[in-house]
């Protein structure tokens, strides 16, 4: 499915390369992106750019990603934007916190493109 003109999808994730990964597939795409390094910076730039979706690593330095996504959910200004988890990490304990966080889904790492592209979907469309 293509992307309506100007849609953003925000990456949260601690890895350079997995930023880089999910940015060029989603570019290829015809997405915009943008990129952050920590939950902290994570949090700024989905209040200041308002992407569509954002997809959220778990394990980060300072703030992980399910207490930036708890954050988000109780901003005014962020809670609607649609955030899936990812994490290497598959075990019910993190799926579980990923339901009472308020995130769209989850997808583990590593994943394959099309799974990516049928979890971005069902969260934006």
């Amino acid at each position: 499915m293509k992307p309506r003109a100007g849609t953003t999808v925000l990456i949260v994730d601690d890895s350079r390369t997995v930023r880089r990964l999910m940015s060029n597939m989603l570019q290829q795409s015809g997405y915009r992106t943008l990129e952050a390094e920590d939950g902290a910076q994570g949090i700024e730039l989905a209040r200041t750019h308002k992407p569509n979706l954002i997809f959220m690593d778990v394990m980060m330095p300072g703030m992980d990603g399910f207490q930036a996504t708890r954050k988000l959910q109780t901003d005014v200004d962020t809670q609607d934007i649609p955030v899936i988890i990812v994490s290497g990490n598959q075990q019910a304990t993190i799926r579980t916190w990923v339901r009472k966080i308020g995130a769209r889904g989850f997808i583990a790492k590593p994943f394959e493109r099309g799974e990516f592209f049928r979890r971005l979907e069902r969260a934006l469309y």
